[in-house]
């Protein structure tokens, strides 16, 4: 699995140069006095959002990074050399934790990086001496004083990425999330039969016409247990808290068995309608896990999509929809069944969000 999410590092910034202790020596200029440079200022340690950054991947294998020490002051009254700021680009919605600040281990939230090209300085450079051209007096016409630079500054610190979407879609493995944003999106998701065959987020750019467009995110399949640490999709529900709407996918394929027909049925009539009540049942896993997690996910607007519509008779999906609390919509990924309305009726749930 390519996709990071977590990492932990120490940065530390640049050391100020020390200033310099310098006469001038030139000729036919006796005692001619100080003339000793200041130090340059340490380089600091700065972050920038960068949109072409998808992962935490790069930073993971480095644990320790600097930024440039300054150069120490000269004669002449010449300032060293400021050492250069460290960059550290990382991806949009990253969250920079100092690891050993804060009431729990999370850490101290330092600043989150939100707008593609933002910098924030994580730690500035240490300032450079001062040279003895700055202690000369009437009394003291000679000082070799001079102070040394200011040490740099070290953080330990934890970054974590929570994915900027729109959408958050979410389900149990092989709910047809993956099938959907590749159908309504550019995106090329892995999809197979079998469980969790998304194994990271994905982002989708849906287009809705000449109107605009929202993005989604594939949030891999949860379980029961999530919150807990079981299963994938624990690793990514931080990705969820920024999503302004949930699409909660539920598969028609789950429906329980039907009830055995009577003995005296007709041959020739429709089978009963399979058992809905699975399909509640995994629905209440889902939102459980979202309260286990955090409890203010639950009042995020949502709209409930029964997919594979393919494998159920028009009668099923009727009681299906009657046992949901909230709005539910019906779709088929591989027929395309439903797919433009629910963009379109996404599209019109986001318009209220960001209105509210």
């Amino acid at each position: 699995m390519r996709f990071v999410d977590e990492v932990e590092m120490t940065v530390r910034s640049g050391r100020g140069g020390r200033g310099s202790s310098s006469f001038r020596k030139e000729k036919y200029v006796p005692m001619g006095g100080p003339d000793g440079g200041d130090g340059g200022d340490g380089g600091a340690v700065v972050f920038v959002a960068d949109e072409g950054v998808g992962t935490l991947l790069d930073l993971r294998h480095r644990t320790q990074w600097a930024a440039e020490d300054g150069e120490h002051g000269q004669y002449r009254l010449r300032t060293g050399a400021r050492g250069k700021d460290l960059e550290v680009h990382v991806p949009v919605g990253t969250m920079v934790y100092d690891r050993d600040a804060g009431p729990d281990h999370e850490g101290l939230l330092l600043f989150e990086l939100l707008a593609n090209e933002e910098r924030r300085t994580a730690c500035p450079g240490g300032k450079g001496g001062l040279g003895n051209i700055h202690f000369k007096t009437s009394t003291n016409r000679a000082p070799r004083q001079t102070t040394p630079g200011e040490p740099g500054v070290s953080i330990n610190l934890r970054l974590e990425l929570k994915l900027l979407a729109d959408v958050g879609l979410l389900g149990f493995p092989n709910a047809g999330k993956s099938t959907l944003i590749a159908r309504i999106s550019a995106a090329r998701p892995k999809i197979a039969d079998y469980p969790f065959t998304t194994l990271a987020p994905m982002l989708g750019v849906v287009s809705v016409g000449d109107t605009g467009s929202f993005v989604v995110a594939d949030i891999p399949g949860l379980i029961e247990g999530a919150a807990e640490g079981k299963g994938l999709g624990h690793q990514f529900l931080r990705h969820v808290d920024r999503t302004k709407l949930l699409l909660h996918l539920v598969s028609l394929a789950e429906l329980g068995p039907a009830p055995e027909p009577a003995d005296d049925a007709d041959d020739d009539a429709d089978p009963p309608p399979r058992d809905p009540a699975p399909l509640l049942d995994r629905y209440r896993v889902i939102r459980d896990e979202l309260r286990r997690y955090d409890a203010a996910m639950l009042d995020r607007p949502e709209l409930i999509v029964l997919t594979q519509a393919d494998t159920a008779t028009p009668a099923e999906i009727a009681a299906a929809r009657a046992i949901f609390p909230a709005e539910t919509l019906v779709i088929s990924a591989v027929t395309g069944e439903g797919v433009q309305a629910l963009v379109y009726r996404v599209w019109a749930a986001l318009q209220g969000a960001r209105g509210r």
